[in-house]
């Protein structure tokens, strides 16, 4: 076994060497420098691994170890740098193309129970009749026990036109049952819902940039412009982490003419430096479009946000995006496995990156820092806007962050509000339409009946602190002198908390009723929902129906005290990287 790990480590030697011989002399680095310290370190690597394999105390897992090794190597360059090995390929196949051979059913982990989240829609698991809140007993034979969800996801995955047999377990019922189901191509659709989200504007929710994402978003769009009313779009990127670069482009020639510059990348080989442009005739050009983001709006979306942003072709609404300026490419590795790593910056029309956090100069202590504000330089739109690099995209309409209750967030990581819906179903054969549905007050107050008869109990930011304060009082010895004191603040906290499912009940209940609409209408049906109150799309729906305001936004010149990136302004509309 040894003797194969070295042979194999010898071929890595002598692949790295080679490829440091071919990208450093192109590179015109100092070749014998650089070779001595590849090969002087897997020297060291070799050796260490036959000293442990033959002397530690316990038998090594040579794989496993130098995984961990190459992970921690990665980690030091950029959190996007990643090694993904054979058995992870699956899983990053998904991730670009939202495709992957199963059952099309989320599952997760109750206590020491594995159960089905949600069924897809049209899925093999939703043909068989599997429902959320049903048990996993078995898969093909294989006991679930103490499994966790990668576990279970490993065993529900295969190739389409498999059967896998599973052991259920249905909410009421007294004895499991066998069902076998044939697995599928399962396709998650990046664009979830749209519709109309009044008489005449129109939203298109997009949850990644997987293939067909410029597609979806088109056809959307071409179906939204049906309504002869429409007058405007919302386009929702809120907490979308990116995905495929060329997609992000497709999104944009939804609504901008072919040729428009999207991005210009900027690396360090002369050939990962190019710019992308739009490539076809676009859907709508003139259309009024607001586009909604949050912090969890990264990367394609932050190309999509800032392109339209820096064309003032519509107005961004909601919070600061999260700041992904790097580009990622794949190559392959021995024994099919791949590495994905930065390649590049990119840079949208205005010329700025909106980069944040500096990887290639690290403190000290190896963390990395944020663009200082002092730093930062300015930038002009098509109509002469001020924008800034180094921050994420900043909205021209900015809203504050949606903050959970500790109540709510708690509700739902102990599953109580999973359950309740679960008990729901099984008394209500059908509801309402989504957009009309709404719990009742008797609906609501029989869930604080399920709730306190679970004993349900949770920790508050105000327990945190009073346990904190108990313990410096303690070793300050002055815990004696304030104990009164502090059981009767403790007691009136706990009596506070006894009202939260009151004081709380609108945003509870509107939990309640997105989980109750997914299992009758499935995803589309818990979006529906959630838009019926969301403050973002209720502000783009004003926004859009409001001509004087949308142009004064758009239009509006603001003065900068910073000093401008010249060059970029100078090569407008093209726009240029720094």
């Amino acid at each position: 076994m040894i003797q194969r790990i070295f042979q194999i480590v010898k071929k890595l030697r002598l692949l790295l060497a080679i490829i440091a011989i071919g990208s450093y002399a192109f590179l015109s680095y100092s070749f014998t420098d650089n070779y001595f310290e590849i090969s002087k370190s897997l020297d060291i690597m070799t050796t260490m691994l036959r000293e442990l394999d033959l002397h530690y105390v316990d038998t090594i897992k040579p794989g496993e170890l130098v995984k961990t090794g190459i992970d921690a190597m990665l980690e030091s360059l950029d959190p996007y740098t990643d090694y993904i090995p054979e058995s992870e390929i699956e899983d990053f196949r998904f991730m670009t193309t939202g495709e992957y051979g199963g059952i099309g059913a989320l599952i997760q982990k109750d206590s020491n129970i594995i159960e089905v989240a949600e069924p897809y829609e049209g899925s093999p698991a939703l043909k068989a009749g599997l429902k959320a809140g049903d048990r996993l007993m078995s898969v093909d034979g294989i006991s679930l026990t103490g499994k966790n969800t990668d576990d279970v996801g490993k065993l529900l995955k295969g190739q389409p036109g498999t059967t896998v047999k599973l052991m259920i377990l249905s909410p009421g019922a007294t004895a499991p049952v066998e069902k076998t189901l044939i697995r599928e191509a399962i396709k998650v659709s990046n664009v979830p819902y749209y519709g109309m989200v009044s008489d005449d504007i129109g939203y298109i929710r997009l949850s990644e940039f997987t293939e067909e994402a410029g597609r979806n978003v088109r056809n959307a769009l071409i179906e939204l412009k049906k309504n002869p009313n429409l007058k405007g779009v919302i386009l929702d990127l809120r907490s979308n982490p990116g995905g495929l670069l060329n997609e992000a482009i497709d999104v944009v020639n939804v609504f901008e003419p072919k040729n428009q510059l999207v991005v210009n990348t900027r690396g360090r080989m002369k050939e990962w430096n190019h710019m992308d442009l739009t490539t076809v005739d676009p859907v709508d050009t003139t259309i009024h479009v607001a586009v909604l983001v949050n912090s969890g709006s990264a990367s394609a979306s932050e190309i999509v946000t800032g392109t339209i942003q820096d064309l003032d072709r519509g107005i961004v609404v909601g919070t600061r995006t999260y700041g992904k300026g790097l580009v990622q490419q794949t190559r392959p590795l021995s024994y099919d496995a791949q590495l994905k790593f930065t390649i590049a910056k990119y840079y949208i029309p205005s010329g700025r990156c909106i980069q944040v956090l500096d990887y290639t100069h690290r403190n000290p202590d190896g963390s990395v820092s944020k663009v200082a504000d002092s730093l930062k330089t300015a930038f002009r739109t098509k109509h002469g806007r001020v924008v800034y690099d180094g921050g994420g995209i900043e909205p021209d309409v900015k809203m504050d962050a949606h903050k959970a209750s500790a109540i709510s967030i708690n509700l739902q990581t102990q599953f109580l509000i999973f359950d309740y819906a679960t008990i729901y179903v099984q008394k209500h054969a059908a509801i309402s339409d989504p957009t009309t549905f709404v719990l009742t007050d008797d609906e609501y107050n029989d869930f604080v009946t399920f709730v306190k008869g679970h004993n349900f109990k949770y920790t508050t930011k105000s327990d945190v602190l009073l346990k904190q304060l108990k313990e410096s009082t303690q070793n300050e010895n002055y815990y004696d002198d304030l104990k009164d004191a502090y059981a009767k603040i403790t007691d009136d906290i706990s009596e506070a908390k006894k009202n939260d499912l009151m004081k709380n009940k609108e945003e509870i209940k509107e939990v309640l009723e997105e989980e109750i609409a997914s299992r009758y209408f499935y995803d589309k049906g818990r979006i529906q929902i959630g838009l019926k109150n969301d403050k973002e799309t209720q502000k783009g729906i004003a926004l859009l129906n409001d001509q004087m305001k949308y142009d004064s936004i758009i239009k509006t010149i603001v003065p900068s005290t910073r000093p401008f990136n010249n060059r970029a302004m100078k090569s407008w509309p093209i726009g240029q990287g720094k």
